[in-house]
């Protein structure tokens, strides 16, 4: 039997081709790339501003079920449909978000995709890559710097220590920084006061750019955060401490989109990376709208399961971005259809039509909810060696039942040639011009209805719930005139409700909201539900403990 290789091993043996020539593929002229090595540039603004008056091509929208320890393979997916979209000769770009290294050394391993459906450089990639989360993570922590610095000096604004909102982040798993006490070790370090660390993917600043459409909207964004109140509840801004126009200059160059390519040589945007349970969950808009001006279709992903990284992907990116999505894809797998049937871990090898046939009723719920924004739906079976014919037959039927029709990749092991079935269908469903895509709710409802109608429509809970003081804020956010804003919903991955635990498609739950955040300069209300956490933590056996350097000096046990 052959050896199946790592994902590690298929990229570092991939053909790629000079990144010029990958922006030729494009129409970009080779001054308006700014090279990072052989195989990454970024898009110079001056370029993207060029595009305005281009058609858009069609919006491509790939989600998911809702995530198991087995693996939906999402972004797999998309790299593969793209791929499999150029292989039938449609002009297809892909867009997709930036790893952050907490689950590289983490648990989740890297977002590059996998077997032979992957971007590259991968090591680059799911790294250090281009350096924009490094000039997120210390634009974010200038202005903490410049928030404890103003308070050392005098204080002048007035602001109230125990009122201070902004946290500092960076870009790793580390509980221990959850809750800290910082400024100790007498006069001279400033006056002591509770803080925190978020991971960067949490950060408003990562928001911020994946959101902002040039650089004088950035800095405006910026300028607008939110970053702590007086003592008589007034609010100060991240412009009243004079702290927009450096953190806009260490965001410069992030905020330029970066140009990579499929192991088939297709053009990819890799740019911005909110994780999408506590954050937005999608790639910046900057890039989303330059790949519409530059190719014929666009393929992106929305993180974890539909009921997240759709959700917000509809509510919170189109709404802003003024996009109109064409075509939704939902990955799904025969494993993860079993684990929301109740078979454990140990068992998936094992043929369980039957769990299967219990587990789709999560495929159901998000099928049914995606239809909701109007979009059309075709379903992806990311395929593993283990399924047999039966099991994906069990999916394909269920597909066909409700309206749609699921397709069985195998662009894992095949590339772009295991998805041009999908790829043919959902080309032709995007030609079709059928999408009557509009938001789940109104910008004029009230925040707490907003919430409310996000956990009854799409994780069917009977209710939401809070303490007064939570719900005294939604109503205070309202009167400082935030009321407009859309929802990001800080919620666990792995299931419709709060509870981790309750898979398939739970009913009869209640959504508990902890607590509330402005995001005043990202433009939404971030609501953080049941016992999610904005800095996660390692597990017990982390990824880092098999990361490293071989004899020939490369990097081994990255995934």
């Amino acid at each position: 039997m052959a050896t199946v290789k790592s994902d590690i091993e298929i990229a570092r043996e991939a053909k790629m081709k000079p990144i010029l020539e990958i922006g030729k593929k494009l129409g970009i002229p080779t001054e308006d790339l700014i090279p990072y090595g052989h195989t990454k540039a970024k898009l110079s603004l001056d370029f993207i501003s060029g595009l305005s008056k281009k058609k858009d091509g069609k919006l491509i929208l790939v989600t998911a079920i809702n995530p198991t320890p087995a693996g939906e393979g999402k972004t797999t997916t998309t790299v593969g449909l793209g791929d499999g979209l150029n292989r039938i000769g449609k002009k297809t770009m892909i867009c997709l978000r930036e790893p952050s290294l907490g689950p590289c050394f983490g648990m989740k391993g890297g977002a590059a995709g996998g077997g032979y459906a992957q971007i590259v450089p991968m090591e680059d990639i799911n790294l250090h890559f281009t350096g924009d989360f490094h000039a997120i993570t210390s634009a974010h922590n200038l202005l903490s710097a410049m928030i404890d610095n103003h308070i050392y000096w005098g204080n002048e604004l007035g602001l109230d220590t125990r009122r201070i909102s902004w946290r500092r982040v960076m870009d790793m798993n580390d509980r221990a920084l959850r809750d800290i006490v910082c400024s100790l070790g007498g006069v001279a370090n400033g006056f002591p006061r509770e803080a925190g660390f978020d991971i960067t993917v949490a950060s408003e600043i990562m928001a911020i750019l994946c959101l902002a459409t040039s650089i004088e909207d950035l800095e405006r964004r910026i300028g607008q955060i939110v970053i702590g109140h007086k003592r008589d509840k007034g609010q100060v801004l991240a412009k009243d401490i004079k702290a927009a126009g450096a953190m806009t200059v260490l965001l410069k160059d992030a905020l330029l989109p970066n140009l990579v390519q499929t192991l088939e040589n297709n053009p990819a945007f890799v740019h911005g990376g909110p994780f999408a349970n506590i954050a937005h969950g999608c790639n910046s808009a900057m890039a989303t709208k330059a790949g519409l001006k530059l190719a014929d279709y666009v393929v992106t992903e929305a993180g974890f399961g539909a009921d997240l990284g759709a959700e917000k992907f509809f509510d919170i990116k189109c709404r802003k971005a003024g996009l109109h999505p064409d075509v939704t894809v939902i990955v799904a797998t025969v494993r993860a259809l079993k684990m929301h049937g109740g078979v454990g871990k140990d068992d998936l090898k094992k043929e369980n039509v039957e769990a299967v046939k219990k587990g789709l009723a999560n495929l159901g719920r998000h099928i049914e909810n995606v239809k909701k924004f109007g979009v059309p739906i075709a379903v992806a079976v990311n395929h593993f060696v283990t399924d047999t014919d039966a099991e994906v037959k069990a999916i394909t039927d269920f597909c066909h039942e409700h309206g749609v029709e699921g397709f069985k990749c195998t662009h894992w092991a095949d590339g772009g040639k295991g998805t041009e079935a999908l790829a043919k269908h959902v080309a032709a469903l995007a030609d079709k011009g059928s999408s009557q895509f509009h938001p789940i709710y109104d910008d004029a409802m009230p925040l707490w209805d907003k919430v409310k109608t996000i956990a009854r429509e799409i994780y069917r809970a009977d209710d939401i719930v809070a303490d007064k003081s939570v719900r005294d804020q939604f109503k205070a956010y309202e009167a400082q005139g935030y009321g407009k804003f859309p929802i990001c919903m800080a919620k666990t991955q792995y299931s419709f409700s709060t509870d981790p635990n309750l898979k398939g498609a739970p009913t009869n739950h209640v959504v508990p909201i902890r607590e509330v955040r402005l995001s005043a300069g990202a433009e939404f209300i971030v609501v953080i539900c049941g016992d999610i956490m904005t800095m996660p933590g390692l597990p017990k056996v982390p990824s880092a403990e098999t990361i490293g350097l071989d004899a020939k000096g490369q990097i081994a046990g990255l995934f």
